[in-house]
């Protein structure tokens, strides 16, 4: 399995030779100049809620690509009433079978609704689940005790959590959050695009190490195989 990240919140997987796409907010944000959204391939674009920092280029990408947008109900018919033909609305608990991966719904908890202020229904992370493994993509969300459903329910390879604190958990919430979930690999998101949410990345670091954690901090643009 391959990870690639696009900045904030935003990563592709390339899972069992699909593509998934995470929350893509690439053109306005400046720290991900370098990157080619163009270029970009999608054959399901994934939406854990509709601000703008996680849907920017959703339309665009999806328009483009004609991937599969999977996310909450509000969010796809937001889309389809622009123009996406293709998409799979869900909602918290619920599980999709994709060709050769499963996507389940989770809670996250947070808000949700679009910059014209469209209902952006409830937001919510993602599992994915695979013969490569499994893992969690959190969206924004605060610590919840419902993580501890995640750890029981599925073995993850690795989770992406929120680390920026102020709009999400910290990262003393997210070292609570892999306990939770029993997961020690965490990738970091949701940080550093902003003021209001720059980290002392060596102080997450040590924390991380000290509880007998990995936490990576990717590069925008760069790609590890997990």
């Amino acid at each position: 399995m391959k990870i690639t990240y696009y900045g904030h919140s935003c990563f592709g997987a390339e899972v069992k030779g699909k593509y998934l796409l995470f929350d893509p907010f690439i053109t306005p944000n400046p720290l991900a100049a370098n990157i080619k959204v163009g270029e970009i391939k999608a054959d399901y674009v994934l939406l854990s809620h509709a601000h703008q920092d996680h849907v920017a280029d959703a339309y665009d990408i999806a328009k483009r690509t004609g991937g599969v947008l999977m996310s909450n109900y509000e969010i796809c018919m937001y889309y389809a009433t622009k123009g996406i033909k293709t998409f799979r609305p869900m909602n918290t608990g619920g599980a999709v079978k994709a060709s050769t991966f499963t996507v389940k719904s989770v809670n996250a908890i947070h808000s949700s609704s679009f910059d014209d202020g469209a209902n952006g229904g409830s937001p919510g992370g993602f599992v994915i689940s695979s013969d490569e493994g499994n893992f969690y993509y959190a969206g924004d969300t605060a610590l919840t005790a419902d993580m501890k459903l995640i750890g029981e329910e599925h073995k993850l390879s690795f989770a992406m959590l929120p680390v920026g604190d102020n709009f999400t958990m910290g990262y003393q919430d997210a070292i609570k959050a892999a306990d939770l979930i029993k997961c020690n690999n965490i990738i970091a998101m949701h940080y550093d695009t902003f003021d209001l949410i720059k980290v002392d990345i060596a102080k997450i670091e040590q924390a991380f190490d000290k509880a007998g954690k990995k936490i990576t901090f990717m590069k925008i643009g760069e790609t590890k195989e997990i």
